[in-house]
């Protein structure tokens, strides 16, 4: 069984994706998370297990681990476990197959190519073939999911992707620092300037209400009483409202990405064995 383990740093709804479809191919995957993760599509990300305790994602679970033990132990059920491991402790304790840094931060917070026998990480930030051995392409277009053996995926350019004609408009950003209070909850359906949320900043003594940017279903919001910082991402917007079971699957970003993970292990793992 541990030869075939993956270790995935983070556990948000894009490595959620990725998460997924390794272990229904028959992968070990183990979680690495920080205390706090702070998700927007809720409902599909693994990293809600560590305030859950547990979590189902289209029939898979994951469950919470505090210790070495307790991580064999969840493999053994079939299921995944996800660790509190922000600085990657326990991947020499795993000696995984393969590690995948799904972390998202733009910027490499750590992963190095000799941590595991493959290293592969999500988006800019890391060069392939110095930093991991293969870069996925996160940007949406013609190259998403894509491996890239050498060099950086293309930068982030912070605008969303367009769905149903809308950018921009669909992502809420903090409009200030505090403790968020939400309104609505994921799935429910929102209209243009309806109140989905209130943050109290209590330093300042002010409550600033989060107003919805366009008609549509709340496909993500931040965890309710989370610590925010001003223009943090907070929640997404999607403007097709027949879409509502949207809000609880997978997204076609992330089974991309997934896809060009799992590519990218196999041919890894068929380069070394061939040596």
């Amino acid at each position: 069984m541990k030869k075939d383990i993956i270790v995935i740093r983070g556990g948000g709804d894009i490595a959620t994706g990725t998460i997924y479809k390794l272990h229904r191919c028959g992968f070990k995957v183990v979680i690495l998370e920080i205390e706090n993760p702070s998700a927007i599509r809720r409902s599909v990300c693994f990293s809600e297990a560590v305030y859950e305790n547990k979590i189902v994602v289209e029939n898979v679970v994951c469950e919470k681990a505090n210790n070495i033990e307790e991580v064999y132990s969840i493999l053994d059920r079939n299921e995944i476990p996800v660790i509190i491991d922000p600085s990657g402790n326990y991947i020499e304790k795993l000696k995984p197959l393969a590690l995948v840094d799904a972390i998202l931060a733009k910027r490499n917070l750590g992963t190095r190519k000799d941590m595991a026998p493959i290293t592969i990480a999500l988006g800019p930030g890391f060069c392939a073939g110095e930093d991991v051995d293969i870069v996925i392409e996160t940007m949406r277009g013609h190259d998403l999911g894509r491996i890239i053996e050498k060099g950086y995926a293309i930068s982030n350019t912070g605008i969303p992707g367009t769905v149903k004609g809308v950018s921009k408009d669909r992502v809420i950003y903090s409009p200030s620092s505090g403790i968020i209070s939400n309104m609505k909850e994921i799935g429910d359906i929102v209209k243009k300037g309806e109140v989905i949320a209130k943050i109290n900043d209590t330093e300042n003594e002010t409550i600033t209400e989060v107003k919805a940017t366009i008609d549509g279903v709340l496909r993500g919001i931040i965890r309710d009483k989370s610590k925010i910082k001003v223009r943090l991402k907070i929640a997404d917007i999607d403007p097709r409202i027949e879409e509502v079971k949207n809000s609880y699957t997978i997204s076609d970003k992330a089974r991309t990405i997934a896809g060009g993970v799992l590519e990218a292990v196999l041919y890894m793992k068929q380069r070394h064995e061939g040596r």
